[in-house]
């Protein structure tokens, strides 16, 4: 079976390279060589996921960096474009050759294809952002032993719903993110700044995008009980990843019927829904994942009052590095939860708000956000990352109305 795989992989190349000649290179998305898309930029620095140890270094001409996508492209000004870009600001400088694929469409069989193409082209670095390659991970990763597999948002519940004793390969390695404590910091910055009726529009309810919710949730409500604001909340997801005219109806009503003053757009592309209704009734968005002020806010000026951001960059780029040191045995196996490693530095930390676009006032100020990250990391606030509840489980004091998926 393993045979006839690598056999397939094979043809699939050399179908690929055929394609390409043809098609001027549509299947895999790029030419290396071309620049990064405009947008977010990658983070530059690293943090350290992982214990470090010595080992056998690696030269650049022994790697080669395949990212594949996941449903999305690269050019999301979100998760892939993020990733993409920290694998490309990495490899060029250092000379490793680096290209990305897309799948054909968005099923595990397609982004396995991809995979398994990727090796064929004799990438052995594969960088993959989202959960959704869990079941390819598990389709591919003992087949391939000698591809390191670095897989971004892919938890223990990704790979193992149902409890059965998943292992992970050693081969590849799984951050996730503590998604609920940028979320805490988004939803008690925007009580504080003012606004009181606040909107969660969420992607999927996947857990990733469920504990910035939640997160939200709790940040708004703790706020609400220092400053005794009223504040109301409502909270839906559109079901898929991307915006349409639809999810844009179902938001110009939450901006123009309910007053919605402010609507964290939370999953991918989503954000453009939002953004398209505050537009027309001069209210705000709050990003996610990366700093997404300068693509909102084209939508309208001073749009985004801040963005709850997760260290996709940091990430990505620390372990290539630790990939090219030959570090990765301390890694591979793995899956590392990321959050805070700085009560001092809110930027040295895997979750955080931008300290440059965040819409500071005398409400929150960048002390004050220091001060909450201080209090977050010594343990004195603590945030929920409880997926299995209900959203309105997580406040006390505010008004949370949870309604079923738009789509």
């Amino acid at each position: 079976m393993k045979k006839s795989r690598k056999i397939l992989a094979l043809i699939l190349s050399l179908a690929m390279v055929f394609a390409l000649a043809a098609c001027g290179n549509q299947e895999t998305g790029g030419d290396t060589n071309s620049p990064a898309p405009s947008g977010s930029q990658p983070v530059e620095g690293s943090q350290t996921p992982a214990t470090q140890s010595g080992g056998e270094e690696n030269t650049a001409t022994d790697i080669k960096v395949a990212m594949i996508t996941d449903y999305g492209d690269i050019t999301d000004q979100s998760f892939n474009q993020t990733t993409y870009e920290a694998c490309k600001a990495y490899c060029d400088p250092a000379g490793i050759p680096f290209e990305y694929y897309k799948p054909v469409g968005d099923s595990t069989p397609e982004r396995v294809a991809m995979i398994d193409a990727a090796v064929a082209d004799g990438y052995n670095v594969i960088v993959m952002p989202g959960y959704a390659f869990a079941e390819a991970i598990k389709e591919t990763a003992e087949l391939y032993p000698d591809t390191t597999f670095i897989a971004l948002d892919v938890g223990e519940g990704d790979l193992d719903p149902n409890g059965e004793g998943y292992t992970l390969p050693s081969n590849v390695y799984c951050a996730v993110y503590q998604e609920e404590l940028c979320g805490y910091m988004a939803g008690y910055a925007a009580v504080k700044l003012g606004y009181t009726h606040l909107g969660f529009l969420g992607g999927m309810a996947v857990p990733a995008v469920q504990r910035y919710g939640y997160g939200y949730i709790q940040g708004a409500d703790a706020a609400a009980a220092e400053t005794g604001a009223d504040v109301t909340l409502e909270y839906v997801y559109g079901n898929q990843f991307f915006g349409d005219a639809d999810i844009t109806a179902y938001m110009d009503n939450w901006y123009q019927s309910l007053g919605v003053q402010v609507v964290f757009a939370c999953g991918g592309g989503i954000y453009t829904s939002a953004a398209e209704a505050a537009a027309k009734a001069g209210g705000k968005v709050i990003g996610v994942d990366v700093d997404q002020a300068g693509i909102i806010s084209a939508y309208g000026e001073d749009m985004t009052v801040t963005s709850a951001m997760k260290g996709l960059a940091n990430t990505t780029q620390h372990l290539l590095d630790e990939v090219v040191n030959g570090n990765f045995a301390n890694y591979g196996g793995k899956i590392e939860t990321l959050g805070l490693v700085s009560g001092d530095d809110p930027e040295a930390n895997y979750v955080q708000l931008p300290m440059e676009s965040t819409q500071w006032s005398d409400g929150f100020t960048q002390d004050d956000y220091k001060a909450l990250v201080k209090a977050m990391f010594d343990g004195e606030i603590t945030v929920s990352n409880d997926v299995s509840v209900e959203p309105a489980a997580n406040a006390t004091t505010i008004t949370v109305n949870s309604y079923e998926n738009i789509k």
